[in-house]
């Protein structure tokens, strides 16, 4: 198996359907993981009726946060690589492809998605869901790379590729979205190298789902700092 995909899922029946169908299309050895965290819209019903087309189905029986469903399938990974896929439509699996390049051709353990890299800058910028998110963005990833000694554009992207055996070795205890800022900070005090490469992006707003706020980016800074220093 070249790639294990989690699919963490919290009330996403407006795009689950079409999210997985794209994942199912990729022309790519893949094993999916899909973690359901209590929905009560629809989704857990919609993705028990569709377990035939994945590997594994991990039904929570609260919600715990989306921490704890990457938390939940890291004994069921059997992919050399690993990805995390939240289940709106804000990112294109198709740039599976980009990562997968990028760790294979360099010999890399760890390449992340950047929404704001190079060419990809001004044209992803515009999908952000506002210019508050925009600035958040850049605040955290700056006090990631001044706290982590790291030069990311993007450090609270989603598209986190990484070399299974790395990841799994890697003892996980955030349960919310500060897994980001948590598995950031200890692939930098590993000594690891965090590649980027640009991909594409379209935000949504709160009235269509969005669900990371101000408090996650407070979060945020103290899981740099609790990861990094105690």
């Amino acid at each position: 198996m070249q790639l294990t995909i989690i699919i963490p899922i919290y009330n996403e029946i407006k795009t689950i359907k079409l999210l997985l169908k794209k994942v199912l299309k990729l022309k790519i050895k893949k094993q999916i993981i899909i973690v359901d965290d209590l929905s009560t819209d629809g989704s857990r019903e919609f993705i028990i009726s569709k377990k035939n087309l994945f590997h594994k189905l991990i039904l929570h029986k609260r919600n715990m946060g989306k921490g704890s469903a990457i938390i939940s399938s890291k004994r069921y990974i059997r992919g050399k690589y690993v990805i995390i896929q939240d289940a709106d439509l804000e990112y294109d699996p198709n740039d599976y492809h980009k990562l997968l390049k990028e760790i294979k051709s360099k010999n890399l353990k760890v390449v992340y998605g950047s929404r704001v890299l190079k060419k990809n800058m001004y044209a992803n910028i515009q999908n952000f869901s506002h210019v508050f998110r925009i600035w958040g963005n850049i605040f955290l990833t700056k006090i990631s790379n001044f706290i982590n000694n790291q030069n990311l554009t993007d450090a609270h992207t989603c598209y986190k590729l990484f070399e299974s055996k790395i990841f799994k070795s890697i003892i996980l205890k955030e349960k919310d979205f500060s897994f980001c800022p948590e598995i950031t900070t200890k692939i930098s005090l590993l000594g690891l190298k965090i590649k980027e490469v640009p991909i594409k992006y379209k935000g949504r707003t709160y009235k269509a789902g969005k669900k990371i706020g101000t408090m996650d980016g407070l979060r945020a800074i103290r899981t740099l700092i609790k990861y990094r220093f105690f």
